[in-house]
This record gives C-alpha cells, structure tokens and sequence, in this order.
C-alpha cells in the first residue's frame, strides 16, 4: 500500500460511464469486481476517474473519495463501518494517506503455493516397432526370360 498517490502523469483524468469500464481499464483482477462493486454500492458513489495508478470514486455524500487500485481501496474514515455481505471489512490504516484506512481486495489472500495436477493416466507400453520396409527402389522383383527387362511389382513385364 505504498503506491504513489497523485494526478495521471500526464496531469489529465477522465471520467468513466461505469464500474466496469474502469475496473477493466485498470486491468483489475476480475475476482474483485464483485467485492469493489459492493464497496461502491455500500458508499455510495457518484462518479468514477481515472488517476493513473488508481480509480478515484467521488461519494455522493460527505467523506473523502476512495481510491481503487489493483489490490486495495482506500479512502475509509475510523468510524466508517462497511458491511459486506455478512462481515464488515477489516481497515487497516493507510500509510500513505492518513488518516484513512483501506481494505485489501480478496484476490490478494489466495493461497501462493499452485494447485497440485491431477496424476496422469498410465498408458499401456507401445507396440513393438515393425522393422523398417526397405525402399520400392530397392526391391528385386526379378528379370523377364523373354525381353531380360525388370519385372514390375505385380511380376510382369511389357512383352506379357
């Protein structure tokens, strides 16, 4: 939670038409949309900004705007309490932007280590290679008594 807080570098933002979009501008983890909809919804939110590094989501109300980044939002008072679901959510201090708390997204407490693969199926051993067929070039089908030409694969010649 120590990001850089401040304009987009270019010192322009633009507004966004809905969560979505600026959640998929954001290239935020798909498995927090719900979880930082539900925050919006909770808060209340009148418009949402791009600000480089993170979303600036306006309250309608009184506080200060909460500032969605890939892996946190920030922007709670102390004495905010946000019910999700059926938990209210845990603020930690901000340490970047007191006296606000923020609350880590969900993706962020996945475990680290991967997910074991299934075993692979044994598979029966392979069938014994045929030897290897010796080339049409090479084959001798034989010589004509009549013309003394070489027979083709089915044993005749051209004076049969």
């Amino acid at each position: 939670m120590k990001e850089i807080q401040g304009p987009t570098p270019a010192g322009t933002s633009r507004p966004y038409r809905n969560l979505a979009e600026a959640l998929r501008a954001h290239r935020i983890d798909p498995a927090n949309h719900e979880f930082i909809g539900a925050i919006v919804d909770a808060v209340g939110v009148s418009s949402l900004i791009d600000r480089g590094r993170y979303i600036e989501a306006i309250r309608r109300g009184e506080g200060a705007p909460l500032h969605i980044g890939k892996t946190y939002t920030n922007g709670f008072t102390a004495d905010e309490r946000i019910v999700i679901g059926a938990a209210p959510l845990r603020l930690q201090p901000s340490e970047g932007r007191e006296p606000y708390f923020y609350v880590t997204h969900p993706s962020e407490f996945r475990p680290v280590t991967p997910a074991k693969k299934a075993p692979r199926a044994r598979t029966a051993p392979a069938a014994p290679v045929a030897p290897k067929a010796t080339p049409v070039s090479e084959r001798d089908y034989g010589v004509c008594d009549v013309c003394f030409m070489v027979r083709n694969a089915a044993g005749r010649c051209n004076c049969d």
